[in-house]
């Protein structure tokens, strides 16, 4: 039977515990202008290339109650790592991991305000 579930990720929803804290973090972080008067409970959707999405949720009423998961489940991409790495540092974004280095993919994570971790690859 075909399955009527495209083979494609769609939307990543991260769960936040402060919306505008959120926005704004994730905003610096992937080089987007910050506009607060663009935030409406519960929900705002980053703009982001290509098919995946990316939604930060705060619940229905603003008070969600994030328990993150220790593992990354998404990455960014760059095409520079090195340069990724030392513009986190940089900027003092909690990175939680040293730059790993394989053959074909090197990567690093970070948490985000409410202790997501997230992982920046270059694979």
């Amino acid at each position: 039977m075909e399955s009527p579930i495209a083979n494609q990720l769609n939307t990543v929803f991260v769960h936040v515990s402060d919306l505008k804290r959120s926005v704004k973090w994730y905003c610096e972080l992937l080089g987007q202008e910050f506009e607060e008067e663009n935030i409406e409970l519960p929900i705002y959707n980053m703009e982001i290339n290509d098919y995946t999405g990316l939604i930060l949720d705060a619940g229905a009423n603003g008070t969600k109650i994030v328990k993150p998961s220790p593992h990354p489940l998404f990455n960014f991409h760059t095409d520079d790592i090195d340069r990724a790495y030392q513009f986190t540092t940089d900027e003092d974004y909690q990175v939680v991991s040293d730059l790993i280095r394989f053959e074909d993919l090197s990567f690093f994570h970070l948490k985000d305000p409410d202790g997501n971790i997230i992982m920046i690859c270059n694979g």
